[in-house]
């Protein structure tokens, strides 16, 4: 269903009731809320963390941080052929960040920005939006770093919207509308700190990943 345009504030109403929005590519000005069937989701206890991946998160020498370059994140998941990020999601995304209601995390070699993840937050629920990789395998680094920060932090629902074969690879999978919402609601009734100091260590991040997947 298309919608004229959207506040910060019924987006995320959007994300509480289960339903996200989308372009159908950069330059169309249109937006229309989606409600899959079926739905991505990320146990939090299921990532795959494979020998070859912790052994490249370990001798990477990627810096990992948060929240450091939003616009960035989302610039470098718009530059692509093919993307559903508009100029207004954009700039709701960076409404929200300024909120604390939607955060990234970077992937750096030296000072270039590498790869990275964002997503919206409610309750205990992390919406994942998108993710883009500059370098080999940045992309399942920053997953592995999120997905230990939101374990870390309380979070108990990552929403990846779709399920794609990469996500599916390291541990994700699709569930039905009505379970969805069910967990949903469970994670909307729970409070959870994204932005919470840790020390997120290559090798603490390695040991913990391994210990559930």
């Amino acid at each position: 269903m298309p919608d004229m345009s959207l506040s910060p504030e019924l987006l995320l109403h959007g994300y509480s009731i289960g339903i996200f929005p989308m372009a159908e590519h950069r330059d169309d000005p249109e937006l229309f809320w989606v409600d899959p069937k079926f739905r991505g989701v990320f146990p939090l206890d299921g990532f795959h963390i494979s020998r070859s991946l912790a052994r490249r998160i370990r001798n990477c020498g990627f810096d990992i941080s948060i929240d450091q370059d939003f616009s960035g994140v989302v610039d470098g998941c718009a530059d692509r052929a093919d993307t559903w990020i508009n100029a207004e999601l954009h700039d709701l995304y960076r409404q929200l960040h300024q909120t604390g209601h939607a955060h990234s995390l970077e992937v750096w070699e030296d000072t270039v920005l590498v790869g990275g993840v964002y997503g919206v937050t409610l309750g205990a629920a992390f919406f994942g939006e998108s993710m883009f990789s500059r370098h080999k395998d940045a992309s399942k680094i920053a997953l592995a770093y999120l997905v230990d920060r939101l374990r870390q932090t309380g979070f108990r629902l990552f929403d990846t919207q779709f399920l794609t074969a990469h996500l599916a690879s390291l541990g994700a999978i699709e569930i039905p509308r009505s379970a969805y919402k069910k967990e949903l609601e469970e994670a909307l009734n729970h409070s959870a700190d994204f932005s919470a100091p840790l020390n997120q260590s290559a090798a603490g991040v390695i040991h913990r990943m391994t210990q559930t997947s």
